[in-house]
């Protein structure tokens, strides 16, 4: 270790001895000092890995290479620069996604009051010299290099909370860290995702050389599946290819993801006296439709989910006990898989049953992605798995391929005294851009 630390100390002494000694203008002293730096180290050595990034602030483009400059040497120091910069410029966005969270904690924000958070966001970006972009509480950018003859992909998260339930013993808005943990309401769902995919979109904000573009979209509502979040801007970001949406999965692949109708029903009958052969029920009428709600299996079935799930779960009818009632109404919750559309299940059941369907909303679709598609094969080629998630998020409100994942755990998603880890972050940061960089670069 301290043989390692006087190398250290030795080669920050000697970069600044080459500053000091040769012509900056020509940028002579970096590659001098590169030079030096291949003959001592092999580029995995530790102290590799501990040089300030500072030492190369001053070379905004590679020259020529001098004559005198080994062309291999030059090659490992530039390719040791490069990690370099990688390494510190994300563990920085890290350390600025970290920050960046703990501010969004200590600031409530729950669906349809997320005014401060998203003034917090846009204030974020704007300091990184982002663009930005927004309609109600509704954050967007895009790269720096956009390219309408690239695909886009769309980066997604939500900065909305639930209210805190009674259960909390620590304030939810004190977004403290305690034994790797940071606290505090929002922390897991889904700020730490949220973060992350700021990080990520700064990662590449700058580079010109991408095969596709990026959109962020940081969005309100989604707690809620409300009407002024997600879908309200869709419109307006332009064509996109695919998405990743961050929710919590400790970075897992959710590849589907079931659709929602809730659907109101109404059996019509006849009032009549109960003591008398008077009346039509509709109580029976509505037997007959709910026993075809719990025993039919329509033909398709998801190679993710199984079968569309139908299930009846509230019943109402009568007033009084002598009175045939003349209607019963039912309410059905169906979770569309991604074989089928929304509107097409809804159509089906119409033809089906008698009595009155009338869907509370058809905009919660289901969503997927191929097994087969680069962004998915990337994440199983870095051991991430792939599964159907059972739970609805915004990806109900795409119409493109999307793939929900993100740090944290989706069991820690409202509970009390919720948190996440702070290595999940850093850890979903890393694993995004390994993942996208087998696309875009």
């Amino acid at each position: 270790m301290q043989k390692n630390q006087g190398l250290f100390r030795t080669i920050k002494s000697l970069y600044s001895f080459v500053q000091r000694t040769f012509d900056a203008s020509f940028t002579t002293h970096f590659y001098v000092f590169c030079l030096f730096v291949g003959l001592v180290l092999r580029l995995d050595h530790p102290i590799m890995m501990r040089l300030p990034k500072t030492m190369f602030h001053q070379i905004s483009d590679l020259l020529p290479i001098p004559f005198f400059l080994n062309k291999n040497l030059f090659l490992r120091a530039l390719i040791f620069k490069i990690r370099m910069d990688d390494m510190i410029t994300n563990d920085i966005l890290f350390q600025q996604a970290l920050q960046l969270l703990q501010q969004l904690i200590a600031t409530p924000s729950f669906s349809k009051e997320e005014n401060a958070t998203a003034e917090i966001i846009k204030t974020f970006l704007e300091k990184h010299g982002v663009k930005t972009h927004r309609k109600l509480n509704n954050i967007w950018a895009y790269n720096r290099f956009f390219d309408p003859a690239k695909p886009t992909i769309l980066l997604n998260s939500h900065h909305d909370t639930v209210k805190p339930n009674s259960g909390y013993t620590r304030d939810p808005y004190d977004a403290v860290m305690e034994d790797g943990k940071l606290f505090g309401l929002g922390s897991n769902d889904a700020g730490g995702c949220l973060v992350s995919l700021i990080a990520v979109f700064l990662h590449y904000y700058d580079q010109s050389a991408l095969k596709y573009n990026f959109c962020l979209a940081t969005t309100a509502e989604e707690e809620i599946s409300g009407n002024n979040g997600l879908e309200l801007i869709v419109p307006e970001l332009g064509k996109l290819d695919f998405a990743i949406v961050g929710e919590p999965t400790q970075m897992q692949l959710a590849i589907a993801e079931r659709g929602l109708m809730v659907l109101d029903c109404t059996a019509f009958g006849r009032a009549g006296h109960a003591a008398r052969e008077e009346g039509d029920n509709a109580i029976y009428k509505a037997i007959k439709d709910i026993e075809w709600f719990r025993t039919y299996r329509f033909a398709k079935e998801s190679e993710v989910f199984g079968p569309v799930k139908m299930s009846v779960t509230i019943i109402q009818a009568g007033s009084q006990h002598n009175v045939v009632p003349a209607t019963c109404t039912f309410t059905v919750d169906v979770r569309v898989t991604d074989a089928y559309r929304n509107k097409e299940v809804l159509e089906m059941i119409r033809e089906q049953v008698n009595c009155e369907v009338k869907p509370r909303s058809i905009r919660l679709k289901p969503s997927s992605i191929p097994k087969d598609h680069p962004i998915v094969q990337a994440g199983i080629a870095l051991g991430r798995t792939t599964y159907g998630s059972p739970t609805t998020s915004d990806q109900s409100l795409l119409d493109i391929p999307s793939v929900k994942s993100g740090p944290g755990d989706s069991a820690r998603s409202h509970m009390a005294d919720e948190f996440i880890y702070v290595d999940e972050i850093k850890e979903g940061i890393g694993l995004y851009i390994k993942m996208l960089d087998q696309l875009v670069k």
